[in-house]
């Protein structure tokens, strides 16, 4: 019997397996770092525990810091989530040791799988069909690059003990294969301590499907259907569904058998989820890998069976027989979940950090939102930037898309940057919803990679009228009732310009965005605004405006008789306006700042190397007096789960070396001193 729970990891799936344990009556216990003593899982607990600073491989990562929490509180189950220390070995050797029941499969199933060289041998010898390709113990260079050959190109290197795209490249070439190894054993080596890596002829148009897979102490092994995982970028995925659309009887009846043939072979005996790539230029279905945990998309196969997975999870390391038989599971209606994060899509998904300023869920009948997060959280560089998951559900799947979509778009979230425009535009897309979908989605649906859209005019004169308004409400502390009449004057007169004002803003979509100055000046009735582009075709428009506050952060703004409500996050340097899912950030320029031209890219013909993000430098590719040309990487970075290569701007000589391997360097920190080519 578990009686008291202790959750080994934090975010979204800490606060989703507590909420089962508080279904259950069970007791659960948080653990946080230094960096989230003030986070959500930490407040939902019953009880929480300090185990270390912030860097993951100090707190979160350290087995014996969760063992002696699990010890300090009385808890007699560890629960591992996903990602972390799920598939550690080590945490269950000592969780055996000290009597402590880990809420997960076997030890020997975690290490045959956690290996794709060991499980792709044991799915071959199990009769489960799998990709060409080397996964030899021979991990010499000159075997891999010989192996590679064989394979044929192109082709893809894999970590073995990884996952979520690290240590996984495309190679065209032997060339390229010599080239590519080392980075992608280090990356490997760095994520998850083995550098042993394998080789897979590239599938070149696959689709990405798993089974959830259920089996118990019992010898029963069930699967719970399949999902679609198929819309990745950078090898993680970002949409996932369930069931699959666009799948034969025949196809699904080789995923099940496969998947519950695979569990028998390794003794299975908790939740997992057996991966697959199927061949959508031929329907041919392989293996991939086996995730010994519960997976991220879990919620979709809860909406559509009705189970618990997590509850699943609790009982089965409780002893307990599987809850139903595979007779009794029915998949009923459809399911889509969006995993919303925290980085920017028209930047090659880069991280993104800061503080959440305002952050409201959406909430309807048919939306499921899983989150980590609330107003207030900061986000540093040392975890995954996934913040929430919002999962759509419905009858087919175009009702669960519709659902997801209007989640997305009244999923109110700002203060940093985030990818909620760019799910809207997935999940509008007619691609997503009229075809079989493959993992180059997001590269055919936005060729040349998805940009964010520039604003028009109004949404800067709504910006504007939401900057002048704080103003008035941080000044008189009084909160405006709907459509009020502004009092422009009072507002004004103060700033020493009686009955006129201008806003300055600066299109935040690009360092060198338009700016737009707009005038406003009290008149009859409301504000009469002109606004000017100064630096495209000095256009200038005249504009009608109501406007007033209708909850903490959300302004109503009727503006030539067209009414619209924005979420709005404002500072001293910027304020950002959100509606239906689609947020605008604009700079807010001072009259010295335009004067001086400040407005435009600060950075233009800097040739220095700086941290993109906060990070580790695991390594420096250049010497002083090297010469460079632009493009080539100098010092590769690691920051959020992922290495970042830092690239030349220019053509140069390299010069002073401001840093060392290891490291640690906050973002927009100068690493090396690149001197141009005259």
């Amino acid at each position: 019997m578990i009686k008291s729970l202790l959750v080994a990891n934090r975010g979204e799936i800490a606060v989703r397996i507590m909420r089962t344990c508080q279904k259950l009556g069970i007791r659960a216990i948080a653990v946080y770092s230094e960096a989230d003593r003030y986070a959500r899982h930490v407040a939902q607990a019953d009880e929480a525990v300090l185990i270390g600073p912030a860097e993951s491989a100090q707190s979160y990562l350290k087995a014996e810091n969760i063992i002696a929490a699990a010890q300090q509180t009385g808890a007699n189950a560890i629960h591992p989530g996903y990602g972390f220390l799920s598939e550690s070995e080590a945490l269950i050797s000592l969780c055996e040791k000290e009597g402590i029941i880990f809420v997960g499969p076997n030890r020997e199933a975690i290490r045959v799988m956690g290996s794709k060289i060991e499980s792709k041998a044991l799915a071959q010898n199990a009769g489960v069909p799998t990709i060409p390709g080397y996964h030899g113990a021979d991990q010499s260079e000159a075997t891999l690059l010989s192996e590679g050959d064989k394979v044929g190109y192109p082709l893809m290197i894999k970590a073995s003990a990884g996952g979520g795209g690290k240590g996984m490249r495309r190679v065209d070439n032997s060339e390229q294969l010599a080239r590519e190894l080392p980075q992608a054993r280090q990356e490997a080596l760095s994520g998850f301590g083995d550098d042993k890596v394998l080789l897979e002829k590239l599938i070149e148009e696959p689709r990405h499907i798993e089974v959830q897979l259920a089996a118990d102490h019992h010898g029963n092994t069930v699967h719970l259907f399949e999902r679609e995982c198929s819309i990745q970028r950078n090898h993680q995925k970002v949409i996932e569904e369930a069931p699959a659309g666009f799948l034969s009887d025949a196809q699904r009846e080789l995923l099940f058998s496969s998947a519950i043939t695979l569990g028998q072979a390794v003794s299975y005996d908790s939740l997992g989820t057996v991966e697959f790539l199927l061949d959508q230029s031929n329907g041919e279905v392989y293996f991939l890998e086996m995730n010994t945990r519960l997976q991220v998309e879990h919620p979709v196969t809860e909406a559509i069976t009705g189970f618990d997975l997590v509850e699943w999870q609790i009982r089965i390391a409780a002893g307990e027989p599987l809850p139903s038989t595979q007779g009794d599971i029915c998949c009923e209606g459809w399911a889509i979940e969006a995993r919303v994060n925290a980085e920017d899509p028209a930047n090659n998904y880069r991280p993104q950090t800061g503080t959440i300023a305002l952050y409201n869920e959406p909430e309807y009948s048919d939306v499921r939102v899983d989150s980590g997060v609330q107003a207030g959280t900061v986000l540093g560089p040392y975890y995954d930037p996934m913040l929430a998951k919002v999962i759509g559900i419905g009858d087919n799947r175009e009702q669960a898309r519709s659902a997801l979509l209007r989640g997305v778009e009244n999923f109110s979230l700002s203060g940093l940057g985030n990818n909620l425009d760019f799910l809207g535009d997935i999940l509008r897309h007619p691609s997503f919803v009229e075809k079989a979908l493959t993992t180059g989605f997001l590269e055919e649906a936005f060729t040349g990679g998805w940009q964010t859209q520039s604003a028009d005019d109004k949404t800067a004169v709504c910006a504007a009228v939401a900057r002048i308004m704080l103003i008035e409400k941080r000044d008189t502390q009084i909160h405006q009732s709907p459509f009020q009449t502004l009092g422009a004057f009072r507002v004004l007169e103060r700033a020493g310009q009686a009955g006129k004002s201008r806003v300055i803003l600066q299109d935040a979509v690009s360092d060198d965005g338009a700016i737009q100055l707009v005038t406003i000046s009290g008149t009859q009735g409301g504000y009469q605004l002109t606004i000017q582009v100064i630096d495209d075709s000095n256009t200038q428009s005249e504009h009608k405006i109501l406007a007033g506050w209708i909850g903490e952060h959300t302004l109503q703004v009727e503006i030539d008789g067209h009414s619209q409500s924005f979420a709005v996050n404002n500072s001293d340097a910027a304020i950002t306006l959100t509606a239906k899912g689609s947020s605008h950030c604009y700079r807010c320029l001072s009259e010295q700042d335009l004067a001086l031209g400040k407005g435009h890219d600060a950075s233009s013909g800097d040739s220095n190397v700086t941290a993109s993000l906060p990070g580790q430098v695991v390594e420096i590719k250049v010497a002083t007096g090297d010469a460079v040309n632009s493009g080539d990487t100098l010092v590769v970075l690691d920051s959020m789960k992922l290495l970042h290569n830092l690239t030349a701007a220019t053509d140069g000589v390299v010069g002073e070396i401001f840093c060392s391997v290891g490291d640690s360097v906050e973002g927009g920190a100068v690493l090396i001193e690149l001197e141009p080519n005259e």
